[in-house]
């Protein structure tokens, strides 16, 4: 099971642009609580307001932070009872210098390592604070998957081997009612899926254009249409299309919005301090595949809260199995689990464009946390950058 890399999710903006302008009815339970509030952006915003790719670098750097003011979405309310992060043994001062040199070339707004869960190092850039959020793109995958595993903990998904169809029945009669929940998780379905961005008339760029009537799903919508090009769990594509799917799967199966369900079962347990904005699709629905903003703090509670194993909120095991290479692109363990990217030796992590990352190194007991605005939407040179202060950063581990 080989496959591309296209855009590493950076095209997840074509289903936003059409589709935030108007929001319909929420799905059930999206509104249940008082802890999760619906937000909307003043009528002034219009959708070339929204055009994030085109955003120029001093509007990403005002905007990451308060993408509430540009899209619709859900304010989830922080724990009741914040995690504590308090302060460890810092990392020595010549990898601190090396850290802030890297955010000062990558412009990295913040940066945030624990241990033990205990901070070594936490810094940010001026007009960014550690009580201001960032924007996650597709680091939100990897929520997105630690929700389906409370799911199938709550009994609402039956098996990771149940055809998608079981759960979005528009899918039957189509290449998806061969695709199982696994494979839609590790975006091995073999459906054809072009995730060019430069492309308009690629899948993705199409995303939110597609018209779907009260009730329906304009993803659905769009993917029932696609044909196969290969046999389900034989080929990997990075699918920004599918984890939105698999979205709207887990709120269908559980009945409630993604962000309701996150703030019992990964927002409550993970201790975040801050609120979470999660932005919404035409259809009231959370976008599976990108757009929640956290704290630089909660993004490190989150790794941490991955790494420790969820707790009761997923069933045991979950995060050792999503956060392995069920997709293997080497031999050193570089691969795709369910929504989480897999490293080298054992370390793994989520991944966002323009530079977001929550990155894991097991065995050292190790988060870092980073909140970026790169000059373009991936950065291969940066990223290697930070692959390789990770491995120094685990060095100095007792």
């Amino acid at each position: 099971m080989r496959g591309i890399v296209k855009g590493i999710g950076a095209a997840i903006i074509g289903s936003l642009l059409a589709s935030c302008a108007a929001v319909t009815d929420m799905p059930p339970g999206a509104a249940s609580s008082n802890a999760v509030r619906m937000s909307m952006p003043p009528a002034s915003v219009t959708p070339a307001d929204q055009n994030v790719l085109f955003w120029s670098d001093a509007e990403r750097q005002d905007r990451f932070p308060g993408m509430e003011r540009w899209f619709p979405g859900h304010e989830v309310e922080a724990a009741p009872s914040p995690r504590p992060l308090p302060p460890g043994d810092a990392l020595p001062a010549e990898l601190q210098a090396d850290l802030r040199a890297f955010m000062a070339e990558t412009n990295a707004a913040g940066v945030m390592i624990l241990q033990d869960g205990k901070v070594r190092f936490e810094d940010y850039t001026p007009g960014f604070g550690p009580e201001q959020r960032w924007t996650s793109f597709s680091v939100a995958k990897s929520f997105t998957s630690t929700l389906l595993g409370a799911a199938i903990r709550d009994d609402s998904i039956t098996s990771l081997d149940d055809s998608v169809a079981i759960y979005i029945p528009e899918m039957r009669g189509t290449p998806y009612e061969d695709v199982t929940v696994r494979q839609l998780a590790t975006m091995t379905s073999g459906i054809r899926w072009n995730e060019d961005y430069t492309d308009p008339n690629s899948d993705v760029a199409r995303m939110g254009t597609y018209p779907a009537a009260p009730g329906e799903d304009q993803i659905v919508n769009q993917l029932r249409t696609l044909p196969r090009e290969a046999p389900a769990g034989e080929k990997w594509v990075y699918k920004t299309g599918e984890t939105n799917l698999l979205g709207v799967l887990v709120e269908r199966a559980t009945g409630t919005s993604l962000a309701e369900y996150a703030k019992d079962n990964i927002v409550d347990p993970a201790g975040f301090a801050g609120d979470m904005f999660w932005m919404v699709e035409q259809e009231g629905r959370n976008i599976g595949g990108c757009c929640l903003s956290l704290r630089l703090a909660d993004y490190a509670r989150f790794g941490q809260f991955a790494l420790e194993g969820g707790g009761d909120q997923v069933p045991e095991g979950w995060f050792a199995a999503a956060t392995a290479p069920q997709v293997r692109f080497s031999d050193d363990g570089a691969g795709y689990g369910y929504q989480w990217w897999t490293y080298p030796e054992s370390s793994w992590g989520a991944r966002g464009i323009f530079g977001q990352f929550i990155t894991v190194l097991p065995e050292q007991d190790i988060v870092i946390a980073v909140v970026s605005n790169w000059e373009g939407a991936t950065d291969s040179t940066a990223r290697k950058a930070l692959q390789d202060l990770a491995l120094r950063i685990g060095a100095t581990a007792p």
